[in-house]
């Protein structure tokens, strides 16, 4: 984006974040607190864009000011203009770069919670150890944010103390800004623990990360629904075996299923699993929409296959790779324990570019 349509776009955002000053203290429009709520939402939502630009603006009239000192008679004048020009320079770049990445749309989805699915792929008892040792990662990155919780949804465990699946929400601010990154296949090379010749397996394990969505988002016709209660081998299942408290429930036209046992209560199993339920058709329909796939969901995750992946953890090497941003770390231990926010950050970063180059475009 060039320099000139940058300041008219900003110039127009400028307009609509005084309107809405204006339209927020008009005494009938207060009556009104939805479109209050409304208006504040869209109001804040400009305002860091909108104190930058003015920023910017104050920097280009010093810059002005400064560069008619630069023709005063007074030699000393002169010196401390062209010293003030050099810091207004960098100040003005620093604030278009900052400007430019206001101005590259917000993924609307990135405040949601998420639903966390987590399934072994290629590679036996081997990846379902792995997936185990995943979703520790995400829980123990999970307890590291400010605020965030995990529960488990639904599982399904090997004898070993590994996992088919397991599907669990995280609920936190900006849950889904940090961990969207981690959806696709991940793929884990090591001596497994019951391997005698001491070969190297490769296993892998898909991570599925879904946005919570709102009942207003995706409507689910009840007629659609297949309802099926059972008892619960969950958490606490000793205490909810003598009643069937355990839900599974199958999207007729769709043939999604979703189960959830990890609630006490019958009604709360059922809540939980049509958050699931909607969760994967938003996502499904998001994904029809824009062609990325002809299966649902399936570009998220792959087919589970050894050559798909976006990130390997080689144990015999202590090395950790994201396949997509050509990023290493060699501390492998601590990224299991989930310090994962170096490869979140620099994943952010790349998408963040790419968005930039498609708005500049």
């Amino acid at each position: 984006m060039d320099t000139q349509r940058m300041l008219e776009r900003l110039d127009l955002l400028e307009e609509r974040f005084d309107e809405l000053t204006r339209l927020m203290s008009d005494p009938e429009v207060a009556q009104n607190y939805e479109k209050v709520a409304e208006y504040a939402k869209e109001r804040s939502d400009l305002q860091d864009t909108v104190e930058a630009y003015r920023q910017y603006r104050s920097v280009l009239e010093e810059r002005e000011e400064a560069n008619e000192m630069l023709t005063d008679d007074d030699l000393d004048i002169r010196e401390m203009a062209q010293d003030e020009l050099s810091t207004l320079v960098e100040r003005q770049e620093t604030l278009e770069e900052r400007l430019r990445k206001l101005l590259v749309p917000k993924d609307p989805r990135d405040e949601k919670n998420v639903i966390v699915e987590i399934r072994a792929g290629a590679g036996g008892d081997e990846a379902g150890l792995f997936a185990a040792e995943l979703f520790r990662l995400y829980t123990r990155y999970a307890e590291s944010q400010p605020k965030w919780k995990t529960q488990i949804i639904s599982e399904n465990r090997t004898g070993i103390g590994g996992f088919k699946e397991v599907v669990f929400s995280i609920e936190g601010r900006g849950a889904f800004s940090r961990l969207k990154y981690e959806s696709g296949v991940h793929r884990v090379q090591r001596v497994p623990s019951t391997e005698s010749s001491g070969r190297i397996h490769t296993s892998t394990v898909t991570v599925a990360v879904l946005p919570e969505v709102d009942d207003v988002e995706i409507e689910v016709n009840q007629s659609d629904l297949e309802l099926t209660t059972y008892g619960s081998s969950g958490p606490g299942g000793q205490h909810m075996q003598k009643n069937d408290t355990a839900v599974r429930i199958v999207h007729k036209p769709t043939g999604m299923v979703v189960t959830c046992e990890s609630e006490r209560s019958l009604t709360q199993n059922k809540l939980r699993a049509m958050v699931v339920l909607r969760a994967r058709l938003y996502e499904a329909e998001r994904q029809r929409q824009v062609s990325e796939i002809e299966e649902a969901r399936r570009s998220q995750v792959g087919s589970g296959e050894r050559s798909e992946k976006i990130r390997t953890y080689n144990f015999p090497q202590n090395r950790v790779t994201d396949h997509r941003i050509g990023m290493t770390s060699h501390n492998l231990p601590s990224v299991m324990e989930g310090e994962i926010d170096a490869f979140v950050e620099a994943l952010a970063l790349d998408e963040q570019t790419r968005r930039l180059s498609e708005v500049g475009s």
